[in-house]
């Protein structure tokens, strides 16, 4: 399942998207239409900051925008830092491959393939889909 940190983090990103001339936008204002904690969405839009997604802007009139055009922001690098691997075990992942413990034979693995099967699709959804996609 998505998690809260990773949905959260997807509606305060919209929320920003469709902000005019990507002006600043208060924690509180975010939380509030996006009926998010604002101590939770604090620590979300920190870690978008830090990824490069978001700029903030202290005092009067400051809060947090985007820094980048909405159509510039894939939706599979955002999925990324939010919610970690897209593959549903290691042992199909493209960027945080581990072999699976009980597993003698990958290649002839049902599991393995059938999760191949949805980190591909998965993967092509995410890819094909940028923030301005979803916000608007």
């Amino acid at each position: 399942m998505l998690s809260k940190k990773t949905k959260y983090g997807i509606k305060a990103l919209t929320f920003l998207a469709r902000q005019e001339n990507q002006t600043p936008v208060q924690i509180a204002e975010i939380a509030k239409s996006e009926h998010i904690s604002i101590k939770f969405l604090e620590s979300i839009l920190l870690l978008l900051r830090h990824s490069g997604f978001l700029g903030a802007k202290k005092g009067k009139g400051g809060g947090y925008y985007l820094i980048k055009e909405p159509k510039d922001i894939n939706m599979a690098h955002v999925y990324r830092i939010l919610e970690g691997p897209i593959a549903l075990l290691p042992c199909v992942s493209h960027n945080f491959y581990e072999k699976c413990d009980d597993c003698v034979d990958e290649v002839n693995c049902s599991v393995h393939k059938l999760m191949t099967e949805v980190r591909d699709n998965t993967l092509m959804i995410l890819e094909n889909n940028t923030l301005a996609d979803v916000s608007f």
